[in-house]
């Protein structure tokens, strides 16, 4: 994929390690669920008089949102009940702070804004956001990236429900402060967008004052290329994802444009939708979809798709507009729609899809579209498909979708517009003195490539270990427990090689968090137990287990020298013959077996001094 078929910009998001940005509550996400509140919300006008249409969107959907409200990790604030306090001074510095770590110019005075948003998300209908620098630049890949924009901004809600109408949000998550930055539209293949994001992650790491751990950070992407438009996928939380969300939206867009190519090759022209009812030629049909909406009162409505056979969904050439109509139908509640190109199937044999044709008077090239569910709901669902039938005469809708976990998209709802901002006239607006931004930048983090470079050079380990424990944020712990270099090495293996070996074994990692790791490292330096022993140790420290109970348990307890050396001299003796015939190059192969002789209560460099010891005076003798 070259530079000239793909435009991107990132941003991301990022929860800052403060208390709330509007109340005094801690920034913890909790199991207790708290009391309740019920909430409808409904879009409002900008200042300008005009409504957002991703707000009108998500306000036709006609949701009730239910809310948990835990002590101590949410107030009267997030339930919308009491005023927002003044902005978190901390968070402010954050940013701050990152934005000149990005040579960022800051604003003279910061004004919060509302930003409407109505899914529920916010108990407001709006989230709190305002600009706090501008004009940064990032370094990818030897190139200057532009950073047009950092901003302070409260998290929303945390979903933790949803069915049939209502969905239920608990407020842990709510107001926690999250930093925005976003770069230019100058990030050109999908590496370079993983590179900028890594890069930018980094260095909001560096600052040492933001959250760790999954859905702290989300990224963003906007995607583009020639012909096409920008749509944005929204929520991605899984780094190594990135570039293949970005392949297969290209992917994606470019099976829209030949969509639109073909339709104009036909000359297919935009016409109202002609939706009737199916029902009693469906009435014994036996696909469970339709055999259940009917027992249950709904209908079988369709309509025809002049034009539009073969591309609803193709194998050979990977044309699925079916899939981007039925992605659109459920917006209006239903689980689903049938389509010509897909049929027979699911139930609904030839002999329905030659009748339907007929009925519908459909010539070689026409399609079909059809939905079972309550009538009012199959009609909206049925006439939101077919709009997206017809807006693949235009190629590539701009739009925002959520990210899947196998790197696809599913459309969420149209791209936002300038409607969706207003001013908030519950915060004051705040100043930014320069005495504030000279404190700032004579305390700036180190940079992240600086720190890789002290740390290999400091702790004697490699330049690739120091590069990945500072990117996977492991590098503060390292720091930590790393009191000497040989401590250093086996600190480094452990984080980067041990952990994800266990994670691949199965084991729960969710105990393992830092401070288990702290005590594991402690008690090793304390001479516990051997390094060799430390997988054990953590993965009984996984389930649950202290790490005296781990040694006990797997019989660690570290024996005197006079017992270790009894051990190797056995091993020495029992194969003297090998010994003799290799002479000092015999340390290596029987350190295995002597290792398996301590049983993990010995360290390695000391087994390893008893054993040349035992072999030289065996040589000598």
């Amino acid at each position: 994929m070259s530079e000239h078929e793909l435009t991107c910009g990132l941003e991301i998001h990022q929860q800052l390690d403060t208390k709330k940005l509007f109340c005094d509550c801690q920034t913890m996400l909790v199991e207790d669920e708290g009391s309740t509140l019920l909430r409808r919300l409904r879009p409002t006008q900008s200042e300008l008089g005009e409504v957002d249409r991703a707000a009108l969107v998500q306000a036709e959907k006609k949701l009730r949102f239910r809310y948990q409200a835990p002590r101590g990790s949410s107030c009267l604030v997030d339930a919308d009940e009491e005023p927002p306090h003044n902005a978190n001074a901390d968070a402010l510095d954050i940013v701050l702070t990152f934005a000149a770590m990005l040579d960022a110019r800051p604003v003279d005075e910061v004004h919060f804004m509302r930003k409407l948003v109505i899914d529920g998300s916010n108990t407001t209908g709006f989230q709190r956001t305002a600009m706090i620098a501008m004009d940064g630049k990032l370094e990818v890949n030897g190139r200057k990236i532009s950073v047009p924009t950092f901003c302070l901004e409260e998290d929303a809600a945390r979903k933790v429900e949803t069915k049939a109408g209502e969905i239920t949000y608990r407020l842990d998550r709510l107001g926690i402060p999250l930093i925005e930055v976003a770069t230019g539209p100058e990030l050109h293949t999908p590496e370079e967008v993983k590179e900028a994001a890594q890069r930018l992650g980094s260095m909001m790491r560096a600052t040492r004052r933001v959250k760790r751990g999954i859905g702290t950070i989300r990224e963003d992407v906007n995607i583009s290329i020639p012909g096409g438009a920008r749509v944005e996928i929204k929520g991605v939380q899984e780094l190594r994802l990135l570039p293949l969300y970005v392949e297969k939206e290209v992917e994606r867009q470019r099976s829209l444009l030949r969509i639109r190519d073909i339709l104009k090759e036909r000359n297919v022209t935009r016409r109202d939708a002609e939706i009737k009812d199916f029902s009693e030629l469906f009435a014994s049909c036996p696909s469970k979809v339709i055999a259940g909406a009917l027992k249950k009162g709904g209908r079988v409505l369709g309509a025809p798709l002049p034009g539009f056979a073969g591309v609803l969904r193709s194998h050979d050439t990977k044309l699925r507009l079916g899939a981007e109509m039925a992605q659109y139908a459920r917006t209006k509640g239903v689980a689903g729609i049938f389509h010509a190109d897909e049929l027979p199937a699911y139930g609904i044999d030839q002999e329905y899809v030659d009748k339907l044709r007929e009925l519908m008077v459909l010539g070689p090239q026409d399609a079909f579209v059809l939905c079972a569910d309550e009538p009012r709901r199959a009609e909206a669902a049925l006439r939101a498909a077919i709009a997206r039938a017809y807006d693949a005469l235009d190629g590539v809708p701009e739009e925002t979708r959520d990210p899947l976990p196998d790197g696809a998209s599913a459309y969420s709802r149209p791209l936002p517009g300038a409607a969706r901002m207003y001013p908030e006239t519950d915060v004051p607006p705040i100043t930014i003195e320069a005495a504030r931004m000279e404190r700032i930048r004579t305390n700036l983090p180190e940079l992240t490539d600086v720190r890789i470079a002290r740390i290999a050079s400091q702790y004697g380990i490699h330049q690739q270990q120091a590069r990945q424990l500072v990117h996977d944020g492991w590098d503060d712990l390292f720091e930590e427990v790393a009191k000497s270099k040989e401590l250093a090495g086996t600190a480094a293996r452990t984080l980067l090689s041990t952990l994800p070996e266990l994670e691949r074994q199965g084991v729960d990692m969710s105990k393992l968090d830092e401070g288990a790791l702290r005590e594991v490292f402690a008690a090793l330096s304390n001479g516990s137990f051997a390094k060799e022993a430390i997988p054990d140790v953590l993965a009984l420290k996984a389930k649950g287990k202290s790490v005296e109970q781990a040694v006990k348990e797997l019989g660690l307890s570290m024996m005197s020298s006079d017992e270790a050396a009894a051990i190797v001299a056995k091993v020495v003796k029992e194969r003297e013959a090998f010994v003799r015939e290799k002479g000092k190059g015999a340390v290596g192969p029987l350190m295995g077996v002597v290792m398996t002789e301590l049983k993990g209560k010995l360290d390695g460099k000391a087994a390893s001094e008893l054993l040349r010891k035992e072999i030289d005076k065996l040589l000598s003798s």
